[in-house]
């Protein structure tokens, strides 16, 4: 007797068995019977491709039998439905994620670089051979962003984004500003509790928060963008005193993703930045992620939680598993696929230097007379209005030593800020770089 639709097997295949997908074996493993009762099907692992089968410890057990070395093999599997790639890495999630496309599977990835870098190529693909391909776990973990923009907001129009995308770098700056510790102690701690890599550059540098920003951009606005040309800007430049004044002055300094349409392109920067305390996102603290999303219609929202980890990013996973699944099975009922992926029409970046924004400025100098009048002038000269200016320090016993001298802007054009900066730093007086960090209001 042939077996009821509801009681379909619906096969994967995971290629990597790293922390998520250790993650993915126990929460189906765990919540197989709700799973099931939900989608009125079982998913069933058909096989797990890894680079050592024999390797001895790992972070759930599996039956040996599941696992091999062959990838291909794997995908090409006659009982697999969906296809998980979480190697990582491009080139060979590339070929993967394409051939398994290119074989009629469905395919659920984390692999947030490989579609900042091959999103318009994988999709299109997809799209052609008429199968899905979901990634709630590219960006900010187990959050459900993703499926927030592509559902959720389906009927409003994104106007433009903020958010919190990396939880090394959150958790670097939270530790900063709550307890006045040096960006290399901090960073140190952090690689040995585990929340930053060996080569954190990644993280520190925004590399990691800009290939996230190119798929949110894809989703919101409907374009790619080369991850690698979005301007962004590390957060190892940033010193104690700097959160001393952002507090003084009402605000928290988080590194943040921003991305905002306009009429001749697409604003997208990656950077700190300091925020107004009484905002959501100010209380966004340690590893977690948070993005705050402004619609046409719905205004303001804010999406919060875990940005990583082993449980959070696995959920995420299985949760496109699902969902891929009820597809399946809503296909094999005679219903009729919708467009699966966004029509993506490339738009350009707009120039950086043309950005308006408001800043905060902190200069070295030596304390001198006149000084301050010339630092205030040259900013004038340049279009820059200057919102509050404070000095902080006596210069010595003699005078003359170093002081700060912390500038607060009005609105202003990036470019005509840089041209100020690059004039003041000639200054005899001037005695190190200046330091620029954005500020939202």
């Amino acid at each position: 007797m042939p077996r009821k639709q509801e009681d379909r097997d619906i096969g994967i295949a995971l290629l990597g068995l790293g922390n998520v997908g250790a993650g993915v074996v126990k929460l189906l493993e765990d919540n197989a019977a709700a799973i099931r009762d939900r989608l009125g099907a079982r998913i069933v692992v058909r096989a797990i491709a890894v680079r050592a089968p024999g390797k001895k410890k790992r972070l759930v057990e599996v039956d040996p039998a599941l696992l091999t070395t062959d990838i291909n093999a794997t995908i090409d599997r006659d009982d697999v439905d969906v296809v998980c790639e979480l190697i990582g890495g491009e080139t060979e999630a590339r070929a993967a994620v394409l051939r398994a496309i290119e074989r009629g599977k469905h395919v659920v990835t984390a692999n947030k670089a490989l579609l900042a870098a091959h999103g318009e190529e994988i999709f299109a693909a997809a799209e052609a051979r008429g199968v899905d391909v979901y990634y709630e776990a590219a960006v900010c973990g187990g959050v459900p962003i993703i499926r927030a923009l592509r559902e959720g907001l389906a009927s409003d129009r994104v106007e433009w984004l903020l958010g919190i995308v990396n939880g090394t770098s959150n958790y670097i700056l939270t530790e900063m500003a709550d307890k006045g510790r040096a960006f290399g102690d901090v960073l140190k701690e952090a690689q040995d509790k585990g929340y930053a890599e060996a080569d954190p550059t990644l993280d520190v540098s925004g590399g990691d928060a800009a290939h996230k920003l190119a798929i949110l951009l894809m989703l919101a606005f409907g374009t790619t963008v080369d991850a690698a040309a979005i301007p962004r800007e590390g957060i190892d430049t940033l010193d104690p005193i700097d959160f001393e004044y952002a507090k003084r002055f009402g605000y928290v300094i988080k590194p943040v993703v921003y991305g905002h349409e306009h009429a001749g392109g697409v604003e997208a920067r990656v950077h700190p930045a300091m925020v107004p305390d009484r905002w959501m996102l100010a209380d966004v603290a340690g590893a977690r992620n948070a993005l705050y999303v402004h619609s046409y219609a719905l205004g303001p929202s804010m999406y919060y939680g875990a940005g990583a980890g082993m449980m959070p990013t696995a959920m995420a996973v299985v949760s496109d598993v699902i969902e891929i699944a009820r597809n399946i099975q809503a296909q094999s009922g005679g219903a009729r696929p919708a467009r699966r992926h966004r029509a993506i029409a490339r738009k350009p970046l707009l120039d950086p230097g043309d950005v308006r924004s408001r800043y905060y400025l902190r200069f070295t100098v030596a304390d001198k007379p006149g000084v301050l009048g010339r630092l205030t002038t040259v900013l004038g000269e340049r279009d820059v209005s200057i919102r509050q200016v404070v000095q902080h320090g006596s210069g010595g016993a003699d005078g003359g030593g170093p002081v700060h001298v912390v500038v607060l802007t009005h609105e202003a054009r990036e470019r005509d800020v840089r041209a100020a900066l690059a004039t003041i730093s000639s200054l005899p007086a001037v005695t190190s770089p200046a330091r620029l960090i954005r500020v939202f209001e």
